[in-house]
This record gives structure tokens, C-alpha cells and sequence, in this order.
């Protein structure tokens, strides 16, 4: 799969939206999604990032050793090492496609 470098840019602000929630792996059996490295538990956390004007939303997955004390909605935080996989499969016949962000944590912004 093609894992492209997203550059965080110091112009681009990074809001927190949610708090960390785990990722779920499969949902009938409610396994944890881990990182295939670590073995660590996966979160997703919702993040805005605004920039020049415009907002958009991105869901981040970040291991639980990325994500910092004090994380809540409405803190800045910083992305570190941020990769984007474009991504598309098809399900009962219909194409679904999108992107998966990925950082290695989340810094907050002071």
C-alpha cells in the first residue's frame, strides 16, 4: 500500500474534536486493532485541521504511547509524523474509497 508523507505545516492549526476512542478491529467480535509492530492498541481521534481559510476533518490513528495527557476536545495539537493511504474496496457491489491518516502521536500545542 502507498503510504504518502503529509507535511504539517507551522501555518496549520490542528484542533482536537474528539477524545481518543479505540479503533475496533472487527466489530462482531469486538477485537482491538493493534499496531502490527508494537502490539500496541490503536485510537482513532477526530481532528480539524484549519488552514488558509478552509477546515476540513480528518480521523488520525495514533498508538496508545502517541496519545498525550491532557488530550480533549477543543485542544490544538500537532501531528507527528503524519502518513496518508489512500484506500478502496468493494462492498456488496459498491465502491467505498477514502483515505486513513496515521501519526506516529500527538503533540499538544501550548
Amino acid at each position: 500500500m502507498t503510504r504518502i508523507r503529509v507535511a504539517v505545516l507551522p501555518i496549520t492549526n490542528y484542533l482536537a474534536g474528539t477524545d481518543a476512542t479505540v479503533k475496533i478491529k472487527d466489530p462482531q467480535t469486538g477485537e482491538i486493532a493493534t499496531d502490527r509492530e508494537t502490539g500496541e492498541h490503536l485510537y482513532t481521534v477526530t481532528v480539524m485541521l484549519m488552514e488558509e481559510g478552509r477546515a476540513e476533518i480528518l480521523k488520525i490513528t495514533v498508538a496508545q504511547s502517541g496519545i498525550p495527557e491532557g488530550l480533549k476536545p477543543g485542544v490544538m495539537v500537532r501531528p507527528v509524523d503524519l502518513f496518508a493511504t489512500p484506500w478502496a474496496r468493494i462492498f456488496n457491489g459498491n465502491l467505498s474509497d477514502g483515505v486513513a491518516y496515521r501519526a506516529a502521536r500527538l503533540d499538544l500545542v501550548a
